[in-house]
């Protein structure tokens, strides 16, 4: 006990320290503190010299709403709230939701099936048929896999097919992007489909050479860069927009201007047909190992007779999710609500109606009475959460359980945005980020080993709304408001492991 409270007397030091010098200047207006419970108010001398909420708020410069709620994570005592009740987008946030909704619907050891089947008979490697390639909605399946997959049929001795290779991607409802409000030419605004592959995103990249430029698209892999036709790109002498995208015969069609390019450089543009896609870097890949198809088709489902020649699973659900919280992945947190959904025995046919589903189960579930999801990633803006709602869901996924393990680690960081590797609060967290909002939600051990759960959501929708489509990209503004919003949400920490970080 003496180490410990050691460490929360310096611990302590540490927090006033960085927050002294708000305290000597008079809070500026802000919106007021709300507390859902009466609170006890801490030791005088540590409340005056601990800012107030408020006043850290002002001074941190963001226009729009700043909503937060902290609870003690294992009792669910709320600590300290403002604009607990009123909905924010949350963002990022919106996966942590999906996780748990998910894991409870899935089960933590589901595991997506691909699968090649022969609809015919095989004689001396000749398949008198079709061959089917059925995807049920793996997020994580890429090049290499596909590859696998290819090289194995070929192990069992098959050459020839003699009919069609047919692709079946009716395991999910064909998305066209997650986010219609989205620049068109940003990877993390994917497709969805039964069939994905590569995040559903294919390779750009160009290369001045003798006065003009190589270009090439490719659906590349750790170790595979199969070129691809379902992508084409074209450069365009003009100043801006910097890329055009168009659907034509069922191909994406990209224009990049000139000016942008510079002497070489690639990047990630989404892919529009994703069961297409899969099937073109199949046949790609197929033909390489020796097996040659007369033509190939899509259709929603293989016949039920169909035999089975090559299976792939996927990862255990788990470990997808904890992929998906560690680099935000926006088609995994789609897929996966999408099926949760299924799970629960409804069929939606977009996002929207499955985001939906998400958002009643949230409030039979975890009484978030008004929660309102657009889909399942936070891509979308118009999604709604307050942050007392949020709260509730991590204080009943538990601070020790799966969805805690589940988030990254946040460090503190010091004045000049480096972390501190010795601070004395370990943040376990979910962040999400758009233009002119930003969000964390997660949980805060402190040195005492006392768990906090908290939800802080900051936006300025009026001015993320005002944006031109041109603007979207990179909104001039956008990145110093959310540095000084992650300012604030750490000053927000250190406050509450100041006036909280006594015994539970």
């Amino acid at each position: 006990m003496k180490r410990a409270n050691g460490a929360l007397m310096s611990s302590r030091r540490a927090f006033l320290s960085g927050l002294a010098a708000f305290a000597a200047t008079p809070a500026m207006a802000a919106a007021p503190l709300v507390s859902l419970r009466p609170m006890m108010r801490p030791a005088a001398l540590l409340d005056d010299r601990v800012p107030s909420a408020s006043d850290l708020v002002s001074r941190s410069g963001l226009g729009g709403r700043v909503g937060f709620v902290v609870a003690d994570a294992a009792t669910g005592d709320i600590l300290e709230g403002m604009n607990p009740l009123f909905p924010l987008p949350p963002a990022s946030v919106t996966k942590a939701v999906t996780c748990s909704y998910a894991l409870e619907r899935l089960g933590p050891d589901y595991r997506f099936e691909t699968l090649i089947l022969a609809d015919g008979t095989i004689t001396d490697g000749r398949l008198e048929g079709d061959l089917w390639l059925v995807g049920s909605g793996d997020p994580s399946f890429d090049t290499d896999t596909l590859a696998a997959m290819a090289n194995a049929l070929r192990g069992q001795g098959i050459r020839v097919v003699s009919g069609r290779l047919k692709i079946a991607d009716g395991a999910l409802p064909a998305i066209f992007e997650v986010d219609p409000s989205q620049p068109p030419h940003v990877g993390y605004n994917p497709a969805i489909s039964g069939l994905n592959l590569n995040f559903n995103r294919v390779y750009f990249e160009w290369a001045r050479q003798a006065g003009d430029y190589s270009i090439a698209m490719d659906a590349r892999s750790e170790t595979l860069r199969p070129a691809v036709q379902i992508a084409r790109m074209r450069i365009a002498d003009r100043d801006s927009p910097t890329y055009t995208y168009d659907h034509i015969d069922g191909r994406d069609h990209w224009t990049v201007a000139r000016a942008a390019l510079g002497d070489r450089g690639s990047r990630w543009l989404p892919v529009r047909r994703p069961s297409a896609y899969a099937a073109e870097v199949f046949l790609s890949l197929a033909r390489a190992a020796g097996i040659t198809f007369s033509d190939v088709a899509l259709a929603p489902t293989a016949p039920p007779a169909a035999a089975v020649l090559v299976v792939h699973r996927s990862e255990p659900l788990d470990v997808l999710l904890r992929d998906m919280m560690r680099w935000s992945t926006n088609l995994t947190a789609e897929v996966v609500g999408l099926k949760a959904t299924m799970a629960g025995g409804q069929r939606p046919d977009d996002l929207a109606q499955s985001a939906g589903a998400m958002s009643v189960w949230m409030r039979e579930r975890l009484g978030a009475r008004h929660a309102g999801f657009v889909d399942h990633s936070g891509l979308g803006d118009k999604s709604r959460l307050r942050p007392h709602d949020m709260v509730s869901a991590l204080v009943a996924a538990g601070p020790s359980g799966a969805l805690r393990q589940m988030m990254r680690a946040q460090p503190m960081l010091d004045g000049r945005g480096r972390p501190i590797a010795d601070h004395p609060v370990a943040v376990a967290a979910k962040t999400g980020t758009l233009n002119f909002v930003s969000s964390l939600a997660g949980y805060a051990r402190l040195p005492t080993g006392r768990d906090l759960a908290f939800a802080i959501f900051c936006a300025d929708t009026a001015r993320r709304d005002a944006l031109t489509e041109a603007e979207r990209e990179r909104p001039e503004g956008a990145r110093p408001y959310n540095q000084r919003a992650k300012r604030l949400q750490q000053q927000l920490i250190e406050r509450w492991a100041a006036l909280h970080g006594g015994a539970a």
